[in-house]
């Protein structure tokens, strides 16, 4: 079974594959850095195809249509090649100064469409909302093991952001331990008895050089220290820690916040790879306070350099500010256009 080793340099976890191994010729980029496509195989995400993946653990579907066949809307399959399995309990394993669990945990596919080559951006408001609604329902099912400690969402599009199938789709996993990735935000709450996010936003409003667009229920900003190039967070107002317990009208405040992004973010850098992450709130563990779900966009033009990896400390040559002001202005271009467009065809 794979397994969760201990760095104990940098005193993390890392996910090891124990039962194989890529070959230089399996990974999607070639020696000398040329990706390699795969467009000459069939796709298993494309709807026809369903017998090419795992059986579905839950879809949204048209009418009369049978599981595991065509006429799906959305769609979720078990990762095939997932490090994690679902299996027997959480227990440490000791080798001399090493120490490993098994990889418990479950991975899952969330495919965004049926179609091949409509991409996440070109989706409609009502597909980005049944996306998050299914993302929504896994997270709950995935939150009722007790196994399960943190769930992660995110989504890999393109090459450099580590995508290994073009068809459109997002991934959601369930871990048997919770990430440090967000231990800042309840260290700030320790000290000052106060969320971080909610702070965050207090300050960004003040001057708003750094605020992307403002909905109803949502802000979206490049922060302040940004790792990556155009880096942009969505931040609910309201506090709360679970993408679950958004209401129905935050949960379309957020569809539609997320469309006029993504369009000004492609057009504005040239449809570039991405990377999509929601951060929120460990479930099953005692309470602790601080946290406050979010969505970081991380746009990938780089690959990480040696600094980067050996200290942790990325270097950003584009600061938040100006790639704020780009932005910004790309949604009002787009905003405008589709004003203009509802004028023009509204009868006098």
């Amino acid at each position: 079974m794979p397994e969760l080793r201990r760095d104990m340099v940098r005193d993390n976890w890392v996910i090891v594959v124990t039962e194989s191994v890529l070959k230089p010729g399996n990974f999607p980029i070639n020696k000398n850095g040329t990706y390699v496509s795969n467009t000459d195989k069939i796709c298993p995400f494309c709807e026809g195809n369903e017998a090419y993946t795992p059986p579905e653990i839950a879809a949204f579907r048209k009418e009369n249509s049978e599981p595991n066949a065509p006429g799906w809307i959305i769609r979720t399959i078990p990762s095939k090649f997932s490090a994690f399995k679902l299996e027997g309990k959480l227990y440490p394993e000791q080798n001399g100064i090493y120490n490993s669990y098994p990889a418990i945990g479950q991975q899952e596919v969330v495919i965004g469409t049926p179609e091949h080559g409509v991409e996440f951006h070109q989706f409609s408001v009502a597909r980005i909302e049944l996306v998050y609604r299914m993302l929504q329902q896994r997270y709950r099912a995935l939150a009722a093991d007790k196994r399960i400690k943190y769930i992660q969402i995110y989504k890999n599009k393109g090459l450099f952001a580590g995508a290994s199938q073009e068809h459109s789709h997002s991934q959601i996993l369930g871990l048997p331990m919770v990430p440090q990735n967000n231990k800042g935000m309840v260290k700030y709450f320790r000290q000052f008895g106060e969320c971080l996010l909610c702070t965050i936003i207090r300050k960004e409003k003040e001057k708003a050089e750094r605020i992307v667009y403002e909905s109803e229920y949502f802000i979206l900003i490049c922060p302040y220290a940004s790792r990556f190039s155009y880096e942009t967070w969505i931040i609910p107002k309201r506090h709360f820690e679970h993408l679950t317990d958004m209401t129905d009208a935050e949960l379309k405040d957020l569809s539609a916040a997320i469309k006029k992004f993504f369009v000004a973010m492609v057009d504005c850098l040239d449809d570039p790879s991405y990377n999509v992450v929601v951060n929120t709130a460990p479930v099953n563990v005692p309470y602790v306070g601080g946290y406050h779900w979010y969505m970081e966009i991380t746009p990938r033009f780089i690959v990480p350099n040696g600094l980067e990896i050996s200290t942790g400390y990325y270097t950003n040559p584009s600061a938040p500010e100006i790639a704020a002001a780009m932005l910004r202005e790309k949604i009002k271009e787009g905003i405008s256009k589709i004003n203009s467009d509802f004028t023009a065809k509204t009868p006098s």
